[in-house]
């Protein structure tokens, strides 16, 4: 990952119009937004550009308005609880571009700060259309993306608006690019992938990838259930993929070819149901009766992954490792997530983890602040791990 271009590059920035494109498309609900994690995060940014003396826009879509405005998907509702978590009042322009827009940036003060109206209410927005950018270019002399979770986009606040105004990384972009450098990029060795879910189908260009990156590929989840059937073992009427099969086969052959080990659960939780009140019990891997299903790995299948935890030096953790939503299906999820924050809290690891089922069972676990790195970014983030070019990053190379 070459150097990208980050706040430290962009000088005296007192009086200057800052467009800082952040995420903001967080849940909200009778107009109250009830979970502002994805504000704290760029927080740190804001604050440090009013500091600054910039005069401070954001950019930032909500939902899928489809390039119309729907009122139901303003961001005005928003702007307090920035206000809020950031501690400095918060305005709101109902626009993001033209005259509404252009009078609220140009009333604002050294450090002042001003909320403009989804992004995507525009149609210009998600087709990088270039007439739209440099009707948001207008409004800024430089430009500052803090939002990670959107560079896998190439829309026009996200990547277009790089190419018209001297373009940084914010504190949080810059933080996850460098936890992401540090983990896949450039890393400590041994270097030990978790990657766990339901399906094969929706992973492959990142098992792919990762064969090639790491030492050791610790599948869990239902994504483990297909590589099982391919080994020939029977799983009962547990979920799985026939139809990857020799997918499976592949990969698994290609890490032979790469001296890749796949770790693969040798014993598991075998249970009639998914619901909390299912019989269940723990079964080697290759005895689970035919009327019952696999929703978690074993102790046996635990102590091995935590023996590689141990032996890493740098953690990559994407997706549960068996059904954590039910207990007791959480219990190997939670034990590998506690064992791997014990280590990274002891200094030996660095720790990233990313996805959406992966931060709710590292939240779960309550060991979500004790990872290196825990990144919120979803999309963004599995396209990373998968190795593919994040247009909304490529465009703050220095």
């Amino acid at each position: 990952m070459g150097a990208f271009r980050t706040l430290d590059d962009a000088g005296d920035i007192a009086g200057k119009r800052v467009l800082l494109r952040v995420d903001l498309n967080v849940p909200v609900k009778d107009g109250v937004v009830t979970d502002s994690t994805r504000i704290e995060r760029v927080a740190g940014t804001i604050r440090e550009l009013s500091e600054r003396g910039a005069k401070i826009a954001l950019l930032a879509h909500f939902e899928r308005p489809k390039g119309k405005r729907v009122p139901e998907m303003s961001l005005e509702p928003v702007a307090p609880a920035v206000a809020d978590v950031v501690g400095l009042p918060v305005g709101f322009a109902e626009d993001c571009i033209g005259p509404e827009a252009e009078r609220a940036v140009a009333e604002l003060g050294d450090g002042g700060i001003i909320l403009l109206e989804n992004t995507r209410f525009h149609a210009g927005e998600e087709k990088n259309d270039p007439a739209f950018a440099a009707e948001l270019a207008r409004l800024g002399d430089l430009y500052v993306n803090d939002a990670f979770s959107a560079a896998h986009r190439a829309h026009a606040s996200t990547e277009g608006l790089a190419h018209l105004l001297p373009a940084y990384a914010g504190r949080a972009m810059q933080q996850e690019l460098e936890a992401l450098e540090g983990a896949l990029g450039s890393p400590e060795r041994p270097v030990v992938a978790v990657i766990g879910g339901a399906k094969v189908s929706t992973k492959l260009e990142l098992l792919g990838n990762l064969l090639r990156r790491v030492d050791a590929l610790v599948i869990g989840g239902g994504m483990a259930n297909t590589f099982l059937a391919a080994k020939g073992i029977e799983i009962g009427k547990s979920l799985y993929e026939p139809d990857l099969l020799d997918t499976a086969r592949q990969i698994m052959a290609d890490a032979d070819a790469t001296g890749t080990a796949i770790v693969l659960p040798t014993d598991v939780v075998a249970a009639t149901a998914f619901t909390a009140d299912a019989p269940n019990e723990i079964v080697d891997a290759a005895a689970v009766p035919q009327d019952r299903m696999i929703l978690d790995v074993g102790p046996d299948s635990v102590a091995a992954v935590n023996g590689w935890i141990d032996r890493a030096r740098t953690l990559v953790w994407n997706g549960p490792l068996g059904a954590f939503e039910i207990a007791p299906f959480d219990r190997a999820t939670v034990a590998a997530a506690k064992h791997a924050a014990a280590r990274t809290r002891a200094g030996g690891l660095l720790s990233v983890a990313g996805g959406g089922d992966t931060v709710a069972a590292l939240n779960h676990a309550g060991v979500a602040d004790d990872f290196s790195y825990v990144s919120t970014a979803g999309g963004a983030f599995l396209e990373w791990l998968e190795g593919k070019v994040l247009p909304g990053v490529e465009a703050l190379r220095a």
